[in-house]
């Protein structure tokens, strides 16, 4: 499945490049391992963990005709189904080989582990989570929150109002608009402590911009 990734994302920008899905995946891996050591007594899918990092970028609106195009290659019947979003991953899976159960489960945490997901719905995340037992794969992950720079200098214009510029400070309003919010959306103890620092982070880096900018545009 890592090559199919790559040759599905191999010409996106870099925020969502294959080298941005590695690190996903090195990121929820370590949440994996230290949930497992906090709680010896449940039982985690590091299969579908793996999977589900690996795959999480795939059916992403701002490329679908790149993915679309690597997906609809595993096979002519794949075609159709290359171009809905909401089974990519689950057509991928089972082009390679994967059971519908394993695809039809990764697919279900794919879809529902984006942020405009769970702003939308928190209530089926939580379904989810309780009811189906899809905390074994439900670990969002980050893999560098300053991918928000590539996005914004890659895709930003897109995405501006009538009328609004597009410069740097569409980047660091983004950082209040979901960045910081993202502690408390975390999963596991091991992701809401991942994701404090980073929050921290990201707060010192806005307050050096803005005191950057002060300097800089600030008229005697």
């Amino acid at each position: 499945m890592a090559t199919f990734v790559t040759s599905c994302m191999s010409a996106h920008d870099p925020s969502h490049n294959p080298a941005h899905v590695h690190r996903v995946v090195t990121l929820a891996r370590t949440v994996l391992e230290k949930e497992q050591l906090a709680h010896p007594d449940i039982t985690y899918d590091a299969d579908v963990v793996k999977l589900a990092a690996l795959l999480h970028d795939i059916g992403d609106r701002k490329y679908l005709t790149q993915v679309a195009a690597a997906t609809s290659a595993a096979g002519e019947q794949q075609q159709q189904a290359a171009v809905d979003p909401g089974r990519m991953v689950e057509q991928a899976l089972l082009a390679h080989g994967a059971d519908a159960a394993l695809a039809a489960r990764v697919q279900t945490i794919v879809t529902h582990v984006s942020y405009s997901k769970e702003a939308k719905d928190p209530a089926t995340v939580r379904r989810l989570i309780d009811e189906e037992g899809m905390r074994t794969g439900w670990m969002r992950w980050g893999g560098g929150d300053w991918a928000v720079f590539y996005v914004s200098g890659a895709q930003g214009k897109k995405y501006l109002g009538p009328g609004e510029p597009w410069d740097m400070n569409n980047a660091i309003a983004h950082f209040q608009e979901k960045l910081v919010r993202l502690e408390g959306m975390m999963k596991t103890q091991t992701g809401r402590e991942m994701a404090r620092v980073r929050t921290q982070r990201l707060i010192e880096f806005r307050k050096w911009w803005e005191e950057e900018m002060e300097e800089a545009t600030h008229i005697p």
